[in-house]
């Protein structure tokens, strides 16, 4: 074992030093203006044309757009790159306001695939400018809705780091993660109406060891999905609201959905949520998997409508039948410290599959009044619960699984 970890020390130590060697380079600046971008012109023809450069560069690039408005029509970055990248934004980004402009229609604003060691930062703003493509969402009771653009699409995005920018007004959702290893948000705001339809804020599948920390999620969506597949998933110092809260889902409904494991939200503030933390499970779905090893932990809940929430009868719109259980097995769960109000008297649900019960759901510390609207006053919230047999620590305020189930 003594020598193993040597082992994996000389690995990292060498590791330092060969990232410490090519971040020691001057990364060479690529400065937009000097490609030939103008203000009131579309700067997707010379993003491209500095990529191509930048894709082929053993030494480090850094991509500048400097302060001021700019408009981008579209574009898609692809790797692999040979040695890391920067793109730093100081300035506002602008989409198209009519979407159907765009000329490929993927559903995609920005997009970043296959490339490593990649930055995002700067300060700058990416507006989606959705205001008008929102009033088009149908997707409610139209199952074959257009497909509206995400401001930002990271497919097969490893090593990167994604800071001090912000994702205004998507159209769709304002970031999504998929196949993605070692990729952080930190200091990462993004802004949407309440009101706003299907703008989750950061989407997160089939990926592993990703960190979103110390930022801040104002949308009309959840602030955090996690969809199938996510491994090691980090959320920490994260202030959500408005928005749907963070949820693990929903998943079930398609039968080649993968494990979620590992997903820990800690230090997170929740304020006008409909939710806090959720997990959605679909009934009479094909899937057959697992969720297991989450910790919701030292979480703040304001006037939030469902604080804890597993619904593994997830069921949106009649979109599906209730005639069997969920086959999705929920383990190994820990909710601690989590404290505030709730805006409707169901406080915690718990709500767990009939056919595979909730197993090892350990809660403690719980402390949630129920607080009706904008009225000052609190009263005694309550858990309701199904098919679970929580353990029990600390103090339970509303008394877990003391009403009757479902």
């Amino acid at each position: 074992m003594a020598m193993s970890m040597k082992l994996i020390l000389s690995i990292l130590f060498i590791y330092s030093l060969v990232e410490h060697n090519v971040c020691a380079q001057k990364p060479v600046l690529y400065n937009i203006r000097r490609y030939g971008a103008k203000r009131n012109q579309d700067i997707a023809k010379v993003l491209s044309n500095i990529w191509k450069e930048v894709v082929g560069s053993t030494r480090p690039s850094k991509i500048l757009i400097p302060k001021g408005t700019w408009y981008l029509s579209q574009i898609n970055i692809g790797g692999p790159n040979k040695a890391p990248v920067e793109l730093n934004v100081r300035g506002t980004v602008n989409a198209p306001v009519d979407f159907t402009v765009m000329p490929d229609k993927k559903a995609q604003w920005i997009t970043i695939q296959h490339v490593n060691s990649f930055t995002i930062t700067g300060g700058g703003v990416f507006d989606g400018h959705g205001q008008e493509a929102w009033k088009k969402n149908d997707c409610v009771k139209n199952r074959n809705c257009v497909q509206l653009p995400i401001n930002l699409s990271f497919s097969a995005v490893n090593n990167s780091l994604i800071e001090y920018v912000t994702s205004k007004d998507s159209k769709n959702f304002h970031v999504k993660c998929i196949g993605c290893q070692n990729v952080a948000f930190r200091h990462f705001t993004i802004s949407a109406p309440g009101d706003s339809p299907n703008t989750d804020g950061i989407h997160v599948a089939r990926s592993s060891n990703v960190n979103i920390t110390d930022s801040v999620i104002k949308t009309g969506d959840d602030c955090v999905s996690i969809g199938d597949d996510t491994r090691e998933l980090h959320i920490q110092n994260v202030a959500c609201g408005p928005g749907h809260g963070i949820s693990i889902g929903s998943l079930g409904r398609n039968i080649n959905e993968k494990d979620v494991s590992g997903i820990y939200i800690k230090n997170c503030n929740f304020t006008n949520t409909e939710n806090g933390v959720r997990i959605k499970t679909w009934p009479s779905a094909p899937a057959v998997l697992t969720i297991s090893n989450l910790q919701f932990q030292d979480l703040i809940m304001e006037n939030v409508g469902t604080p804890i929430d597993i619904n593994q009868e997830y069921c949106p719109y009649n979109l599906c039948k209730k005639t069997s259980p969920s086959q999705i097995k929920i383990s190994n769960v820990v909710l601690k410290n989590i404290r505030g109000t709730s805006a409707t008297p169901e406080a915690v649900i718990l709500d767990c599959s009939k056919s595979k019960p909730c197993e090892n759901v350990v809660i403690g510390d719980i402390h949630l009044r129920y607080k009706r609207g904008g009225n000052s006053r609190v009263k005694s919230a309550r858990s309701v619960c199904a098919n679970v047999k929580p353990i029990l620590k600390g103090k339970q305020d509303p008394p877990i699984c003391a009403h009757k189930p479902f």
